[in-house]
């Protein structure tokens, strides 16, 4: 029963009435809440620290907080996370998911009292485990949590596939290739330094992510509706906060101001405005791959990408980007979330943001997504490249680049004469250089020196 009237459940379910009026209320994608199990942990974790500041304040009997506690750990552990079958896309403003956990909470702490499910007389869902909470100060912090605790996992994926990057970059910091802008020749650099430039673009990326995430750490709990904290002690705000840091490890503390806290979403605005950048940063680098790797024949073919799998249907022989391609792919799909994201929040009503399930599922998925991209490209791809130096040269001296480096010994004038007669008799800068009388070997010598090429250089070249 609930306040409705009578529901039929599954004789074995731990959820109730609420749970399944959300079930056939929202089939939408398919996609459930328990496929997020950093949010059903966070939920477990709140309710947790709810039960424990409610029995030091004499607020709740000692047996049914332990009760509580012990479901909870259970289900932050792993447990019983098939019972939660609701859509990620619901109404209610996540009422339906926090309905689901108290009614799972209390009919397993009802098994475990030894009482049947539903004797709610003895352990109910609303009296005792949502005591002192509301779904808008439960579902809020529940969901900073998850990303708190899903955002570790990115970061140190993104940790690793820079530091793959810069084994790379060792790897290949004697091989001299063409450095190109706008897709046109440009000047000389090193495989290892374009390398290199991956790694530290992503781990800036790290370090933003970091100080971003922090926000998270400012939670409305105890604010319950509207962040008055109706239906709460005066010191029960504190103590929930107090607990939720004990049993989280993190340290959380209470928002200025509840009211304002409770419809606030703007640090999911600029979280998931990080997480485009990463993924904006990761299709490019992919994208650079692509480019590098294309041919073999027909292409710049500077480096070798893993060959995972035969590339065509049709065509013998041919072997694809598959996980740059992908990649890029879920780039794509981050940066479409984020878009979400930015209309939930600002969809915000008075007191309440009611959008905010769609910005969990969001998040969160965007986090899952990136977290997998990342780990499959620097295992599947980046640690087994190779690099062509035979092909990475020849494209150099096929080019006009070398000549930027000849314009302060010989001015842009003739440096742009050399260059123009290399792309119209089709010789290399260094035959070029050769049928100059008047430029001495010195100079022509130092065309081929990565120390003048490829970075400044303490003194002119010798004219």
């Amino acid at each position: 029963m609930d306040s409705l009237g009578p529901v039929t459940l599954p004789a074995d379910a731990y959820y109730g009435a609420q749970t399944a009026r959300g079930i056939a209320n929202f089939p939408i994608s398919g996609i459930r809440i328990s496929q997020f199990p950093h949010f059903l942990r966070a939920l477990a974790l709140v309710k947790m620290a709810a039960a424990r500041a409610n029995v030091r304040l004499g607020a709740l009997e000692a047996g049914k907080g332990e009760v509580i506690c012990q479901v909870c750990e259970e289900i932050a552990a792993g447990r019983h996370h098939d019972a939660f079958p609701l859509d990620v896309f619901q109404g209610g403003a996540g009422t339906s998911t926090n309905m689901n956990i108290n009614e799972v909470i209390a009919n397993r702490g009802l098994e475990i009292m030894g009482r049947a499910r539903g004797d709610y007389a003895a352990l109910h869902p609303n009296n005792d485990v949502n005591l002192s909470q509301s779904t808008n100060d439960v579902y809020p912090t529940a969901i900073r949590l998850a990303i708190l605790f899903s955002q570790e996992q990115l970061g140190s994926a993104l940790e690793r596939l820079a530091a793959e990057f810069e084994a790379k970059s060792d790897d290949f910091a004697d091989i001299l290739k063409l450095g190109r802008t706008q897709l046109q020749d440009a000047v000389p650099m090193t495989l290892g330094q374009e390398f290199g430039a991956f790694a530290i673009t992503l781990r800036e990326d790290v370090a933003r992510l970091k100080e971003i995430v922090a926000l998270f750490h400012e939670v409305n709990l105890g604010g319950t509706a509207i962040g008055t904290g109706i239906n709460t002690s005066a010191d029960y705000q504190a103590a929930a906060i107090d607990e939720l840091r004990q049993v989280t490890g993190l340290p959380v503390m209470a928002a200025g101001n509840l009211i304002e806290a409770c419809w606030d979403t703007g640090a999911f605005v600029l979280f998931s405005g990080m997480l485009k950048r990463t993924a904006t940063k990761l299709s490019k680098i992919c994208n650079d791959l692509r480019l590098l790797s294309s041919g073999p024949r027909g292409g710049l073919n500077e480096i070798n990408l893993p060959a995972l799998q035969p590339g065509s249907s049709i065509m013998p022989g041919k072997v694809n980007p598959v996980v740059p391609e992908v990649v890029n792919q879920v780039a794509y799909q981050v940066i479409g979330y984020d878009l979400t994201i930015t209309l939930a929040s600002e969809a915000g009503q008075l007191q309440l943001n009611v959008m905010e399930p769609v910005i969990v599922y969001n998040t969160l998925h965007s986090l899952a997504l990136l977290t997998n991209a990342v780990e499959t490209l620097r295992l599947r791809c980046v640690a087994g490249i190779t690099a062509n130096p035979d092909i990475c040269r020849r494209h150099l001296e096929a080019s006009t680049a070398v000549a930027t480096a000849l314009t302060p010994a010989i001015g842009y004038e003739r440096a742009a004469e050399l260059a123009k007669r290399v792309l119209t008799t089709g010789k290399t800068i260094r035959e070029v250089l050769a049928e100059q009388d008047d430029l001495s070997e010195e100079l022509i010598a130092q065309t081929v020196d990565l120390h003048v090429l490829v970075r400044p250089t303490p003194t002119r070249l010798a004219s």
